[in-house]
Formats: structure tokens, sequence, C-alpha cells
């Protein structure tokens, strides 16, 4: 999970909605109030922000196959003072899901929320709370970080698969080890933005290899 860093300002995407909302500004806005241009654009934003990985899984973002996720769950009547917070809101991977596809990330979280047992990426700590193995597995660090892979299902074998995919190419044995750790510098640079996928995998795995 990689740490996401929130900026100061909402994007204009939002607040220009906000202003022009009548019902928002009743305080009675219900969230499919949000609606094209501004929610496509707002969902751009978010992807941006995240460097065009998912907040949860950290595979590639697509703009139609993403959607805006709540930390505190909008379907909540206890969060409901955060269904248009800017902090509050994330963008997830799967928006769609194809016959037989397993649920992960946001759609598998759906709900569940607990201040004290979810693993948020807004958490400056969140990269150092899982371990990765070189096949793509992940393990927890703690009681959180355990809570967290079940109930977003972070361990499944796609994921596990997807990771193991992005890890293999620093495994070739005719490298050597600092072959290793300039192609982990590379590979973990921002580059037009964007992050590479499984970031905190290969960062754990080979940033000090």
């Amino acid at each position: 999970m990689k740490y996401i860093e929130k900026s100061s300002v909402e994007p204009s995407s939002l607040s220009d909605w906000k202003a022009q909302d009548k019902m928002y500004k009743r305080a009675k806005a219900k969230w499919k109030r949000f609606g094209k241009p501004y929610k496509e654009e707002f969902k751009k934003d978010l992807i941006d922000e995240q460097g065009g990985i998912c907040c949860y899984c950290e595979q590639k973002l697509k703009i139609d196959d993403a959607h805006l996720e709540h930390l505190l769950p909008q379907k909540l009547d206890s969060f409901s003072e955060s269904l248009f917070d800017y902090n509050n809101l994330l963008c997830s991977c799967q928006k769609e899901l194809t016959k037989g596809e397993p649920r992960h990330c946001g759609n598998s979280k759906g709900s569940w929320y607990d201040e004290n047992l979810l693993v948020s990426p807004l958490d400056t700590e969140c990269e150092v709370k899982f371990k990765y193995n070189s096949d793509g597995t992940i393990e927890p660090t703690d009681e959180a970080s355990q809570l967290t892979i079940n109930h977003l299902q972070l361990g499944i074998d796609k994921l596990n698969n997807l990771r193991n995919n992005a890890i293999e190419p620093f495994l070739d044995e005719e490298l050597s080890i600092e072959e290793v750790q300039l192609f982990a510098k590379e590979y973990l640079k921002q580059k037009d933005g964007k992050y590479n996928e499984f970031y905190t995998t290969i960062q754990y795995l080979f940033a000090s290899f």
C-alpha cells in the first residue's frame, strides 16, 4: 500500500460542483447527485494524485475501470458528513466486475471500517505495515494489517500473480546485486507523475537488496 499525500486544497472538479449544487449547499445532497462532468474529472484528479495506481493494491488504474472510494464508508450514517469530504475520497480499481472475477480493494472493503484496525493509505506509515515475498504473496506485520489484508482481499491469487509478474524481472540470475539495486531505483522513480505498479512490493524486496 503506497502512501497518498492529499493536497491542502481540494481539486476544483469537486469544489466547483459543491458551489453550484443547491442540495449540497443545503447539506441534503446524496452521493448520486455528484455526476458528470464533475465526477469524471474528479476521478482523473485523484488518479493523478495517486500516481496512477490503486489506493489499496497499487495496480495501474484505468479511468473506465476505477471508482471513487470512501475511506469512511458512504453507506454508514455515522459517516454521512464525510460523504463529499475530499480527504475521505480515494480512487480504487474494479469499477466493473467481470463474471467470476474476485472482489478486492474497495469492492471487497464495502462498509467495513475500524479506525484502529484498517491500514489507511493516508497513514504515512502504511508502506511498512506489510511484508512481501518473492513469489508475490503478502504478509501482515500486526493485527491491523492482517485484518486489512482479509477485508480488502489483498492476498488473493489474482493479486499475488500480478505482484509476482512485477517481481520476476528483478530475479534474473544474470543481474548482479548492484544491477538489481539500480533497476529498482529506476523502477521506483515517478515518471510523468506516474508510479510503476506494485511500488511498495519492489521497494520492500529490492530497494535495499
